[in-house]
């Protein structure tokens, strides 16, 4: 699932699992290669590693230069969905789709990945 060290991410964790048949496999998170801090919050990568530990999950790391461009974000997005879709991922979540412009965006992006 993918993982901003947030509220809402750990809202999303907590509801998919109270669900059946939903198995989290990882959380997925960008990170400032530079300051070593999760690129949406900010927060310290001892924080994000203690989120993980607590959460009893591996992280699932995407180092990003700062800043850096939308074109290398999304690179560097795209490899990791390639590992996930080797690694028999078959989704990934998000806390942030009541956001109807980032959830298009969402969409678009991870559409080649798969059904």
């Amino acid at each position: 699932m993918s993982w901003s060290s947030g509220k809402d991410s750990a809202w999303t964790l907590h509801v998919l699992r109270g669900q059946s048949g939903i198995e989290i496999v990882g959380l997925l998170t960008t990170l400032n290669e530079e300051f070593q801090r999760v690129a949406m919050h900010g927060s310290r990568r001892s924080v994000l590693e203690a989120q993980a530990a607590a959460a009893q999950l591996p992280l699932w790391i995407v180092r990003c230069p700062g800043p850096a461009s939308n074109e290398e974000y999304e690179s560097r997005m795209a490899d990791v969905c390639r590992r996930a879709v080797n690694e028999h991922v078959d989704a990934v979540a998000f806390g942030d789709l009541f956001l109807t412009d980032v959830r298009a965006y969402r969409e678009r992006q991870l559409k080649p990945t798969g059904p």
